[in-house]
């Protein structure tokens, strides 16, 4: 399962850092895993349908009340919703979808003055599959800090070592994936390039608003942060 996580704190926990005090990611990896390409290819080669539990199925039933006709912009482990909310700012004519797993985090989150978004309790993973199966598609598909899992040996916990991962490209749009970790950033551009995909990494300016509270954080730590985006095609 990927965990909604920041990288400074024990994953198996719902803490959030504090103010100016987020550390830098430390891995024993320092490029691209050896072992990206072979795991890539072989979900790829095999499908990701797994058993939905009932928690996924009644967050996707609740999800199913609001699909319409708005294109569906989609803001996966999205912790507290702060992103969620800034962009259903930015999309308005859309239907903006937050997912995360933890409730205390979601139960952190400050209330827009907005109606076009959702936010949901539930695996990330398993409402792509769920959008997948009904055939929808989204417009956007935004990914702020997953857990990067840094140790090496957890490649196959990074969204893009994971068996849902061809979900992403499935799902289309356009694709946009933060870090803190430029490693985690760059090795999901790889992904993408082996699943057939062009994209860029890049910097993410200095000045741009934060659109977490994780980016703020990260922010007021002076990290670099690190973009992946991509145009899928359907």
């Amino acid at each position: 399962m990927i965990a909604a996580a920041v990288t400074n704190i024990n994953p198996m926990t719902d803490s959030l850092p504090r103010p100016g005090h987020s550390r830098p990611v430390h891995s024993n990896q320092s490029t691209v895993h050896p072992g990206l390409a072979k795991l890539v290819r072989r979900h790829l080669d095999s499908p990701h349908r797994a058993p939905v539990a009932v928690h996924n199925q009644r967050a996707f039933d609740q999800l199913g009340e609001r699909l319409g006709s708005a294109p569906l912009v989609l803001d996966a482990f999205c912790g507290t919703g702060m992103s969620t909310a800034i962009l259903a700012a930015r999309h308005p004519d859309h239907l903006v979808v937050g997912i995360d797993k933890s409730a205390r985090r979601l139960g952190r989150h400050r209330r827009a003055d907005a109606d076009n978004y959702l936010l949901l309790r539930a695996d990330c993973e398993a409402i792509w599959q769920l959008l997948v199966a009904a055939g929808h598609r989204a417009a956007y598909h935004y990914l702020f800090y997953p857990n990067p899992w840094p140790k090496s040996t957890q490649l196959k916990r990074r969204v893009h070592g994971h068996p849902a991962f061809p979900l992403l490209l499935e799902l289309g749009g356009r694709l946009e994936l933060r870090s803190n970790w430029q490693v985690y950033v760059e090795e999901f551009g790889s992904a993408m390039h082996l699943a057939g995909q062009s994209g860029y990494v890049c910097l993410v300016p200095a000045g741009e608003e934060p659109l977490s509270l994780h980016e703020k954080k990260y922010r007021e730590s002076a990290h670099e942060l690190w973009s992946y985006s991509a145009a899928i095609p359907p």
